[in-house]
């Protein structure tokens, strides 16, 4: 099986995380992206899921493929990507997430309604729980169960101050199982010292919030014989071939970044 580049986006919202923009609707999220040339997309909203099935429907046509996904909050306030291969697996994990949700409810006016919504932008539904609330999880159940569960961990925006493990933990806990951390767009990821992550692989993504995020944010190219959870998880390994080959950056970043220098979470547009 021959390999060839492929360019993922693997940390992506829409309107139903909490500071979403309105535009970020699963149509409009699955268009900008295959108009940026992203072949690989993880739609990872805060705590929920429920408009990862819209966007895979919202893809067929286009030229990219979306891998279901969730940026959780861990019971230490630790962000982490889960990333599924699978629906059936997904849908297991989310209902997990239910279970260990925060019992605080949104305030629409502070963060944003929490919108559900089809392939073709009809509002379905809207959530109730506040997303933006870490889980009762710790970060070693959540890695446990997404692992058990068939998914991949991947501990998100790494050098910054606040909600990356290393912000909050200074390190990554030795046996957790990680496939790799990320790097934000305000870093280059060959470049940035992280230190207490382990020599882990390194990814970097839009952390998409708005389209223009999503349009011009940072970007992982990997080789890899098809557009498959299990095809990134040998790049991160480096195993049969496949690997990183680089990183597409976000350009828009002027000046020196310095290593935690925006603070993480919703209300500044980050995490």
């Amino acid at each position: 099986m021959s390999l060839r580049a492929y360019v993922a986006d693997l940390h992506v919202h829409t309107l139903l995380s909490p500071c979403g923009d309105l535009l970020m609707s699963p149509r409009n999220v699955v268009a900008t992206a295959a108009e940026a040339g992203v072949d690989i997309l993880a739609i990872t909203d805060h705590n929920a899921g429920d408009n990862v099935a819209a966007a895979i429907s919202a893809a067929v046509g286009y030229p990219l493929t979306v891998l279901p996904g969730m940026e959780v909050e861990t019971r230490e306030e630790v962000h982490i990507l889960a990333l599924f291969g699978k629906m059936r697996q997904f849908r297991q994990w989310e209902e997990v997430v239910r279970q260990h949700l925060s019992p605080l409810a949104n305030d629409d006016d502070r963060f944003g309604i929490q919108a559900i919504v089809d392939a073709d932008d009809n509002l379905v539904g809207v959530r109730r729980e506040r997303l933006i609330a870490p889980l009762t999880a710790s970060i070693e159940q959540v890695v446990v169960t997404v692992n058990r569960l068939g998914g991949m961990c991947v501990a998100a925006h790494v050098d910054k101050a606040q909600h990356s493990i290393i912000g909050q933990l200074g390190f990554v806990p030795p046996g957790l199982a990680l496939a790799a951390v990320e790097v934000s767009r305000l870093n280059n990821p060959q470049t940035v010292k992280l230190p207490g992550t382990g020599g882990l692989p390194r990814i970097t993504s839009s952390d998409a919030h708005y389209t223009d995020d999503l349009r011009w944010g940072s970007k992982t190219e990997f080789l890899l014989a098809g557009p498959t959870l299990a095809e990134i998880r040998q790049a991160l390994a480096g195993e049969n071939g496949r690997k990183i080959l680089g990183y597409r950056l976000d350009h828009r970043v002027r000046g020196p970044a310095v290593s935690g220098g925006l603070l993480g979470g919703c209300l500044d547009g980050a995490g």
